[in-house]
C-alpha cells in the first residue's frame, strides 16, 4: 500500500455505527440523496450522493465543484455532526475540521471508477473514508491512471485515511458484498469521505 495510507479495521464498533446511522437518517431528511451526472455526457452515476458541512461535492453537466447548498433543494446542507467530527480529529492528525462530508449510497450493483479527488484547494489535508453497511472491494493505485493497483476489502465501522503520498492516488470501489451486514436499512453501503476543501488562513 502507499505511503500515507492508514487502515484502521473495526475503528467504530457496531453501537458507534448505529449511532452514526440514526445520525444520517435524521440529516439525510433534510438532505435528500441525489443522482449526480457526469460532466458533458450526462451520464448517472451508479451511487446516490448527499453531504454535511458548510460545503457539498455535486457533479453536474456544468461540472465537478464543492458548493455551500444542495442542488435540488436549494437549503444549505446540514451540520457536520459532532460523532463525525471526532473521528476525523481522530485520525487525520491535521489541525483543522473538514468542510465537506461526502454521503455516498451504494445499492444493487453500485460501484465507483478509479477517480482522484482533487477538486479541493488543500492537499496538505488527508481524505478520511468511513465505511457502514455491506463490505466493499476498495482499489487503491498510484498518482498516475493506468499503473499496478491493490485491492482492500472494508467492512463496516473500518476507517481509512489517505493523506501524503496517498492523498492523491486513483482510488476506487470494485463491487460491494450485498448483504454482508445488517447495519443499514433496506441493505446496501453507506460511504462517509471528509474532505477539508480550502487552504487555512
Amino acid at each position: 500500500m502507499p505511503p500515507g495510507l492508514h487502515y484502521y479495521p473495526g475503528h467504530l464498533e457496531r453501537p458507534q455505527q448505529e449511532a452514526l446511522m440514526l445520525l444520517l437518517q435524521k440529516v439525510l431528511a433534510d438532505a435528500p440523496a441525489f443522482q449526480p451526472v457526469m460532466p458533458r455526457t450526462g451520464r448517472p452515476f451508479s451511487v446516490r450522493m448527499s453531504n454535511l458541512g458548510p460545503l457539498g461535492w455535486v457533479s453536474d453537466r456544468a461540472g465537478y465543484r464543492y458548493q455551500p447548498t444542495h442542488p435540488d433543494t436549494g437549503r444549505p446542507w446540514p451540520a457536520l455532526p459532532d460523532a463525525i467530527l471526532a473521528i476525523w480529529r481522530a485520525v487525520s492528525h491535521y489541525p483543522h475540521d473538514p468542510e465537506a462530508c461526502l454521503v455516498n449510497l451504494y445499492q444493487g450493483g453500485a460501484k465507483m471508477g478509479l477517480h482522484q479527488d482533487r477538486d479541493e484547494e488543500e492537499f496538505a489535508a488527508p481524505v478520511v473514508s468511513i465505511s457502514l453497511g455491506d463490505s466493499a472491494i476498495f482499489r487503491i493505485g498510484g498518482t498516475e491512471r493506468g499503473g499496478r493497483t491493490e485491492a482492500l476489502k472494508l467492512s463496516s465501522g473500518d476507517v481509512l485515511v489517505m493523506g501524503g503520498p496517498a492523498r492523491l492516488t486513483f482510488h476506487g470501489i470494485d463491487r460491494i458484498h450485498q448483504g454482508s451486514s445488517t447495519l443499514v436499512p433496506g441493505g446496501g453501503r453507506i460511504n462517509l469521505t471528509l474532505r477539508r476543501v480550502t487552504r487555512p488562513a
